[in-house]
């Protein structure tokens, strides 16, 4: 038909892609996942080996938690490497969308962790053994240092990645969760309540799963196509009609191309008289609206409401979700 036209301009790529304002650089990222992953895995190995040395499951648990966020700062950095691969005629987007398996992938490790310290803690707590409170105190206390520092390096780019900011959760859950071991070792070595220490194993492990439920939510959803978080489609799709020429609009698929860059493709129904000229600019002015909303990437196809668009009704504002 003469009105439906392809326009695929939308994925040649904006520097609205993702909506990043001052955007995730992946030199930066990069650097700081390195360096997080490096300060981290010296911790775990000293602080595991601690933990068994003074048998406190509490320093296990902690190290654990503190090991999980590695691999997660290791498939993350694995993910921002894919990330730059350049499309293939088998992979058309490229390998975006490891990002997105990634920060999944991280969420599951981290409730892994979470069963093995809740058993641990719950086996402990049924057979108390001493604890050296005073040494489990300074080895958590490292660990205070070590994930603030480590969550520092991420504080900036946060709010514009699923895997960054999943990072710098965790990282800050551990310096929070190395207090609370560090007040628990204090309160052993005056105390001598060494049922404390399968107590704070059980807070980590509650911890871990409190700080990866929405990571595990989001990206399980980025995963299966849905809406991005933070999206609302029925706005989007409203905004999309005020703009001067468009009837409507239908076949409205949104879903995440990784976790800093979404798409979307949508039919336009146009008002009928418009020239090829005030065709363009309408797309142009539905790409502009689109990327301050947070899509980057836009696949239109325009019709007149005339136009047989097969066994849907071109002309009924259904939205349909992908």
């Amino acid at each position: 038909m003469d009105h439906d036209r392809q326009d695929q301009h939308g994925h040649a790529g904006h520097s609205h892609a993702g909506h990043n304002h001052g955007p995730v650089t992946l030199t930066s990222v990069n650097r700081a996942l390195i360096i997080g992953a490096v300060l981290n895995t010296l911790y775990v190995v000293v602080e595991f080996g601690m933990g068994v040395y003074y048998n406190s499951v509490a320093l296990m648990a902690d190290a654990g938690h503190n090991l999980s966020d590695v691999a997660g700062l290791l498939l993350s950095l694995l993910a921002f490497r894919l990330a730059k691969v350049r499309n293939t005629p088998t992979f058309t987007y490229g390998y975006r969308k490891s990002t997105v398996l990634a920060s999944l992938t991280n969420a599951v490790v981290l409730l892994i962790t979470v069963g093995v310290i809740l058993w641990e803690s719950i086996q402990r707590f049924r057979s108390p053994e001493p604890v050296a409170g005073t040494q489990v105190a300074w080895i958590a206390g490292a660990g205070i240092l070590v994930n603030t520092i480590s969550a520092l390096l991420f504080f900036r780019n946060k709010d514009h990645d699923l895997n960054v900011k999943g990072a710098y959760l965790h990282l800050m859950a551990d310096a929070l969760v190395s207090l609370g071991v560090v007040i628990a070792g204090i309160t052993i070595s005056y105390t001598g309540w060494t049922w404390l220490d399968p107590i704070i194993g059980l807070v980590v492990g509650i911890v871990i799963l409190a700080s990866t439920w929405r990571l595990l939510f989001d990206s399980l959803r980025l995963s299966l196509d849905g809406i991005p978080s933070g999206l609302d489609l029925n706005a989007l799709v409203a905004d999309i009609r005020t703009v001067p020429g468009v009837q409507d609009v239908h076949h409205v698929h949104v879903w995440a191309m990784s976790t800093t860059e979404n798409a979307l493709t949508a039919h336009l129904v146009l008002a009928p008289g418009l020239s090829p000229t005030d065709e363009q600019r309408l797309k142009t002015d539905v790409r502009h609206r689109l990327e301050h909303r947070n899509v980057g990437h836009a696949t239109l196809e325009t019709e007149l409401a005339t136009d047989n668009c097969g066994t849907d009704n071109c002309v009924t504002p259904t939205v349909h979700h992908h």
